[in-house]
């Protein structure tokens, strides 16, 4: 009889394990979304960026000299 206890105890836990690892996965699985999300948000962001940009966003070479303010 112990033994038949013993095994549904083991059982009860088990199934809680199961349903905290099931809780846990959900909301892993909500954050990668919400990453993907943000990161497609940025990508666009950043193509916009590169549109606008004088240059064109070719990464044109510029010296730093001619950015520093007149007083130096």
């Amino acid at each position: 009889m112990e033994n038949a206890n013993n095994t549904g105890q083991r059982l009860t836990d088990l199934e809680i394990k199961a349903s905290f690892q099931e809780d846990l996965l959900d909301e892993l699985n909500r954050i990668v979304v919400r990453q993907q999300q943000q990161i497609d948000q940025l990508i666009r962001e950043i193509a916009h960026l590169r549109e606008s940009s004088t240059d064109g966003g070719v990464g044109a070479s510029r010296n730093l000299r001619d950015e520093l303010p007149p007083h130096y």
